[in-house]
């Protein structure tokens, strides 16, 4: 497999102020800790080992004891779960929404992104012990986001009316979405993809696609978490009351958005009063501020001092939004870096000052490496075509033109009609006007109805040259599609099946943590 880095800026996928989070934060540093970079690394390290003292560490130990006991473990997990007691360990961090059968396959390069940065890390910081983690966004509601998967572009959707966090969905209703994985798959040794789908099992969505993460990347160490838990919830109480009291968090977010815009800036996400949500078996409804307390609802009204107290007894039952979700993961963890995508990352531009509120460390940002893979079938058909890699991030139509150009530019090229055109225009508006100087408006006229009738001329040749090279734009065509599905980008659509078309799973996961280096902002092409 070959791998081509192209800079982010050569792709037209991200925007300046992605393409800045990914590769010059000193921009920015207002707004963050530490730009990203491996010197940075020695004064994160000393921010949490500092504030992220033994008990939390001992229940962060009891609660990953708890979700492996029944799993088969890796030397790799038990080394992780056993070293997070020590001081010197600390976790790496990406997370995503539960999509069934892992959606498109931008979640697989995130995993493996934390995974190849604490294997980096260690290199360089011999005496510590770095984790990779998942976190698992159960408490999400957004079920039409996490519902259907790409296979072989067919989408695959679960019905289901199942409401509130996707995390709590039972998972009724996937099995018949397995045959048709599995059938799909016939050709080829299925084995890997049977235990893919045999690991994919549980009472809920949670339970089902932690097993599928843990039999995907267990040999790497890699560690999940799911906030959706009240042992966890429990040390987010103070931070809970906090927010219910004071409305904290909308207020800081407030002050620095207005910083960002005045440094103009993009504001990814917009704070609420109240950045909690009040889960239930079957909802998960917002919390509003009124003049006398707080609505909720299908629960109705209740007074700070309720909400309190219940927090207290019950804090699994209050789930912190995208304002307050970040600051209760690095609360749980002794997390020195989160790594996402490039729209991602910008909304953590507006949350330094809710971290300064609460006395949370705010961690390393990092955009994650973005991946175009490119098969052997596809590769062939781009050299007989002339194609080069550049070519595919630009219109489909655009690379038609390109190609006809290339191909047919003698056929194709009117340069001389439509300068003869020009010369025959003017030549016929001046004797026109010579005759008689109120024919102007005949003359111009005559003029747009030649043009017409060139054009049309033009028109015909082109589509005369088009049918004769039909069997290469339709190829380029199925190119542009396979490359850049639906013109976006290629993992955000694709699955896992799609680009391990054969069946091995596993292979295709260790080329690609094999090509990540988690150090370099490049947009990285696997061509097979």
């Amino acid at each position: 497999m070959q791998k081509f880095n192209i800079p982010r800026s050569h792709t037209g996928y991200f925007t300046e102020q992605q393409l800045m989070l990914a590769s010059d934060q000193e921009k920015v540093l207002p707004f963050i800790q530490n730009s990203f970079s491996l010197e940075h690394f020695s004064n994160q390290i000393e921010l949490k080992k500092n504030s992220f003292g033994t008990n939390s560490r001992e229940i962060l130990k009891a609660y990953w004891e708890e979700l492996y006991s029944d799993k088969k473990q890796s030397s790799a997990v038990q080394s992780n779960i056993e070293g997070i007691s020590n001081p010197a360990c600390f976790t790496l961090t990406t997370g995503h929404q539960l999509n069934v059968f892992t959606g498109p396959v931008f979640m697989i390069y995130k995993i493996l992104h934390v995974i190849r940065l604490s294997e980096e890390l260690k290199k360089e910081y011999p005496g510590c012990q770095f984790v990779p983690v998942f976190w698992m966004a159960t408490e999400d509601h957004d079920y039409e986001e996490i519902s259907s998967v790409e296979l072989f572009g067919r989408e695959l959707k679960w019905e289901t009316a199942q409401t509130g966090a996707v995390g709590r969905f039972e998972t009724e209703g996937l099995e018949a979405l397995k045959d048709e994985i599995h059938t799909s798959f016939s050709r080829v040794d299925t084995s890997q993809i049977d235990a893919f789908l045999s690991a994919y099992s549980g009472d809920t969505l949670t339970e089902a696609s932690f097993s599928l993460i843990h039999e995907l990347f267990s040999e790497y160490g890699l560690l999940c978490i799911d906030g959706d838990h009240a042992l966890l919830k429990r040390q987010f109480v103070p931070i809970i009351h906090k927010e219910l009291s004071e409305e904290f968090s909308y207020k800081a977010v407030v002050k620095t958005n207005e910083c960002l815009n005045h440094e103009g800036w993009k504001v990814q996400a917009t704070p609420r009063e109240v950045n909690l949500f009040y889960l239930t078996a079957n909802a998960r409804e917002r919390i509003i501020k009124i003049e006398d307390g707080f609505f909720i609802e299908g629960i109705g009204k209740r007074t700070l001092k309720e909400l309190l107290e219940e927090s207290s007894v019950h804090p699994e039952r209050f789930s912190p939004n995208v304002i307050l979700r970040p600051v209760y993961q690095e609360l749980l963890l002794p997390n020195l870096c989160y790594v996402g995508g490039a729209g991602e990352i910008s909304y953590w531009l507006q949350l330094k000052g809710v971290f300064d509120q609460v006395s949370v460390p705010y961690p390393l940002i990092q955009v994650r490496t973005s991946i175009l893979m490119i098969d052997s079938s596809t590769a062939k058909k781009m050299d007989k075509y002339g194609i080069v890699l550049e070519d595919m991030f630009q219109d489909v139509h655009r690379l038609k033109e390109q190609y006809l150009a290339l191909k047919a530019s003698d056929e194709v090229d009117f340069t001389q009609i439509d300068e003869h055109l020009e010369l025959l225009r003017e030549s016929i508006t001046t004797h026109v006007l010579l005759c008689d100087e109120g024919l102007s408006g005949y003359a111009e006229a005559e003029g747009v109805r030649l043009e017409k009738t060139i054009q049309s001329i033009k028109d015909k040749i082109t589509k005369t040259v088009k049918q004769r090279h039909d069997t290469a734009l339709r190829a380029i065509e199925q190119i542009h599609e396979r490359i850049v599905p639906k013109n976006s980008m290629q993992e955000r659509s694709v699955s896992v099946f799609s680009l391990a078309a054969d069946g091995d799973l596993n292979g295709f996961v260790q080329r690609v943590c094999a090509s990540i280096d988690p150090f370099d902002p490049d947009f990285v092409v696997l061509r097979s």
